[in-house]
Formats: structure tokens, C-alpha cells, sequence
């Protein structure tokens, strides 16, 4: 397996993804929070850090040796641990991507990419939602997408998520303009226009922690 184009996804690459993704959601917790207040509960930063705060703890207590069991894992601990919908939406992408991935020791990033996808079909499923209803789903598809076209092109890893971060980030700034069609913002009706939706966009860090953890990977 070539090392630049097919390092396999092991556990070990899990823990350190959520690792990065735990500091992330840490350092911009404030930033989501304000992000949330106008168009959501004002809890968003606090929700997701004190999740993936517990979710990483859960790991290191007891480190899974599966790449799908460290997904499972972190997922499960999101879903007890963080209430509102931020919990059970997350969750349930980390536990679908998690089962998809199986009990095999290490993966492809192609295998990587088609189990996220089943997490997110699964987040899709469980909020009714759509790209386009301002939701997490506006970050998550096009990063999968970018992830998809990366790697069909021959990307390495680091490429292939530094592509799908960009489109991440550049998916949650795009939700900037929409009227939230589902969750709390969609209340508000045209008034949840002209803001960032958090959800967006701290599914956009995810994504850039595994570019990270990719690149670092690589060097």
C-alpha cells in the first residue's frame, strides 16, 4: 500500500482525528456560541466541547483497537453527554460512520469516506433535513464531495481532507445567506438569513481535524 496514496486508516489515526477535533471545538467554542445566539439556544459552543471533551475522555480510558470502534465509541458518549439536538445528530453520524467501518483492524480513506457518508445519510435521516436547509449538512456533503473527487483524481489523505475541509469551511459560509428550513433557527423564518449557521460550521472543524491529523500524519 502505498504510503503517500493508501496509508490505511487505523485506530490510532481515530484517536488523534479526535483528539485535534476535541482542541478544536474547544479553542472555537465562544465563536459557535455567539454563532448560536442570534438563531439558535446559545449553547452550541458549550454543548459541543463539553461532548467531545467526554468523548475523548472515554477513548483514552479505554482505547478502542478498531478504527469503527473509536467512532462508535465517541459517538455513543456524544449522545449521553450533550442534550439539545447537537448530541443525537453527532452522535448518530460517529456511531453510523462507526458501524459502517465494521471490525476491520484499518481501512482505505475511500472506506473512511463511504462510512462519513453513512453517518451523514444517517444525520440527514434522523433531522429530515437537506443540503440547503441551513443545517450541518451544508458542510458535511460538500466536504464528502470534495473527499470523493480528491481521491478519484489520486490525491494522497492529507490532500484528499485538506480538499474537503475547503469545501467544508467554504459550505458553512454559504449557509450565511439561506433560510434555515429546519431545527431551532428555522423558527425564526427569514429572520435566521444573514447569519452562519453553527451547526455548519462545527462540522466544518471536524473536517478540518482530519486534514490535520492527515498532514501530520504525512509528514
Amino acid at each position: 500500500m502505498n504510503a503517500s496514496t493508501g496509508s490505511p486508516v487505523d485506530a490510532a489515526f481515530l484517536r488523534r482525528w479526535l483528539g485535534a477535533a476535541t482542541a478544536a471545538v474547544d479553542r472555537e467554542a465562544e465563536h459557535l456560541t455567539q454563532l448560536d445566539s442570534p438563531i439558535g439556544d446559545a449553547d452550541h459552543g458549550s454543548n459541543m466541547r463539553r461532548g467531545f471533551l467526554a468523548a475523548r475522555t472515554a477513548v483514552e480510558q479505554d482505547p478502542p483497537d478498531t478504527p469503527g470502534g473509536v467512532l462508535i465509541t465517541a459517538g455513543r458518549q456524544l449522545i449521553s453527554t450533550v442534550g439539545g439536538a447537537s448530541g443525537p445528530l453527532y452522535g448518530t453520524l460517529l456511531r453510523r460512520a462507526g458501524k459502517a467501518l465494521g471490525d476491520e483492524p484499518a481501512v482505505t480513506a475511500a472506506g473512511l469516506r463511504d462510512a462519513l457518508r453513512a453517518g451523514a445519510d444517517g444525520v440527514a435521516q434522523l433531522g429530515g433535513a437537506a443540503p440547503g436547509d441551513k443545517t450541518m449538512l451544508d458542510a458535511l456533503f460538500p466536504a464528502l464531495d470534495a473527499l470523493t473527487g480528491a481521491l478519484g483524481a489520486g490525491g494522497s489523505v492529507a490532500e484528499a481532507f485538506t480538499a474537503a475541509a475547503q469545501a467544508a469551511d467554504e459550505g458553512a459560509k454559504a449557509t450565511i445567506p439561506l433560510r434555515a428550513r429546519k431545527g431551532r433557527a428555522s423558527y425564526l423564518g427569514e429572520r435566521s438569513m444573514g447569519h452562519q449557521d453553527p451547526g455548519a460550521t462545527s462540522a466544518a472543524l471536524l473536517v478540518a481535524a482530519f486534514a490535520d491529523t492527515a498532514r501530520e500524519r504525512a509528514e
